[in-house]
């Protein structure tokens, strides 16, 4: 983890300055109202032509902002954003994403209501709101997990997951995203691919708790990436890095709270391609269903990560949602039989505390170990508050999917290395149904390297 100032240096730089085009424009700054071009903002009729004239226009003078004025309810099919654009969402604007299919392109892998395509310098901000109209999409609401609509029958999607994103960056440069709320998406709420020098800075993130799906941040095959100051409380994945067509590298979390149905901060489960030099720090979990998660089912390699000042809380939900109440979950199995297998190593745990219905589960496979982590100053409480049945490991995605086993504090398989050091295991008494009141469960024979340091294991009131 010797890169690590590094990267607090390159979250420094990157929060400091501009993109260029932001630079080149601060001086003469222009602004391009969408009701000039026709825009009314009553949030029936579609304002799609006016606002994707603004920004032609904006991009064709060099760059600036295009201005929603405030109030108004700005209903859009797909908005395509341009290098040096700077969408301008005031406080009391609304962006409403179109509920139709045909509001969007034909190709599936660009249905989102803000779009950015091989752009540089191009970003949303001002403080008002986006919003996906998510509603429209759910075809039976329950508080187990909702039934959405499938827009599968082209067949230029499969399965239940063919419904819009929300805001979309593409193979683009010098993304700025902050001060907006995003809100109700149908499936993924922000996303980058393939995209470069990224800051993400006070966003807020509102998805359906009971919506699959509805991701808060991901970012997948993109690198050096910053994510600050984010509030997320959504039904599926909080912060999820992917490698699907590239590597994911130099990507740093700070000051976020984070509530979720499912996991608040996964690796994978696309894992093609490696992910290295990745922090998170002093994040705030609250009643997710997993904390820090690593799922590399598809041969990546995961190295030099660090979880630091974290606290968290997790929980059971329904099973039909990945997770198990996992405080920390980070494990490597290939999805297929006779897929490559990834190996994690050197990961860092430090200054952790949670409480949560479940322990900690780290799982390598036999050809993709776990090596070299480490747990510094951590603290683990465990309780039962909920009434769903646990004593299952998970492995979704693939692998042995639910197998049932004892629970106990620290759950290890396959691993060449684990230090812990001033870590402490707090049993609470009388609310630990189910479990094997045991610190750590392992079979010797998959395991090697274990070091212990002032650890202890108490019981608590």
């Amino acid at each position: 983890m010797a890169l690590s100032p590094l990267l607090l240096a390159a979250v420094s730089v990157l929060l400091l300055l501009p993109p260029p085009q932001a630079a080149q424009s601060a001086a003469s700054p222009r602004v391009f109202s969408v009701v000039d071009y026709g825009a009314a903002g009553d949030g029936a009729r579609y304002d799609t032509a006016a606002i994707q004239a603004a920004v032609n226009a904006c991009a064709a003078a060099g760059g600036g902002r295009v201005l929603l004025p405030a109030p108004g309810d700005y209903l859009t099919a797909t908005v395509h954003l341009r290098s040096g654009v700077v969408l301008d969402v005031p406080p009391g604007a609304r962006l409403l994403g179109g509920t139709r299919q045909g509001d969007y392109p034909p190709e599936s892998r660009r249905w989102y209501v803000v779009l950015a395509e091989n752009t540089t310098g191009a970003g949303v901000a001002g403080g008002g709101e986006i919003n996906g109209q998510g509603g429209a999409f759910v075809v039976t609401p329950s508080d187990q997990k909702n039934i959405m609509v499938s827009w599968n029958t082209t067949g230029d999607c499969e399965g239940d997951e063919c419904r819009p994103r929300l805001v979309g960056f593409i193979d683009s440069k010098d993304v700025r995203i902050h001060d907006i709320t995003l809100n109700q998406p149908a499936y993924w709420c922000l996303h980058l691919v393939r995209c470069d020098n990224s800051v993400i800075r006070n966003v807020s993130i509102y998805g359906d708790f009971d919506t699959p799906n509805n991701d808060g941040i991901d970012i997948e095959d993109s690198n050096n990436t910053v994510i600050t100051d984010c509030h997320i409380d959504t039904g599926d994945d909080a912060i999820c890095p992917k490698s699907s067509t590239g590597p994911v590298y130099n990507l740093t979390a700070t000051n976020c709270w984070i509530r979720t149905k499912s996991c608040a901060i996964k690796f994978g489960s696309a894992s093609f391609f490696n992910f290295e030099r990745l922090l998170f720090d002093n994040i705030t979990i609250v009643d997710a269903h997993r904390g820090l998660g690593m799922q590399i089912r598809d041969g990546g390699n995961v190295s030099d990560v660090m979880f630091s000042n974290i606290k968290m809380r997790t929980r059971y939900y329904h099973p039909s949602w990945w997770g198990r109440a996992e405080p920390i979950y980070i494990t490597t199995c290939p999805r297929h039989p006779g897929y490559k297998e990834g190996t994690i190593s050197d990961v860092r745990f430090i200054n952790i505390s949670s409480v949560s219905e479940n322990g900690v589960f780290l799982a390598g496979s036999r050809h993709g170990l776990l090596r070299n982590l480490k747990f510094e100053n951590v603290d683990l409480t465990y309780k039962r508050w909920t009434n769903y049945t646990g004593g299952l490991y998970d492995y979704r995605p693939g692998c042995q999917e639910m197998v049932k086993h004892r629970t106990g504090g620290m759950m290890l398989e396959h691993i060449s290395g684990l230090e812990i050091d001033n870590v402490k295991m707090r049993w609470s008494k009388g609310s630990l149904k189910g479990w094997d009141v045991n610190p750590l469960l392992f079979r010797p024979s998959t395991i090697d390297g274990l070091s212990f340091h002032d650890w202890q294991s108490l019981d608590v009131q």
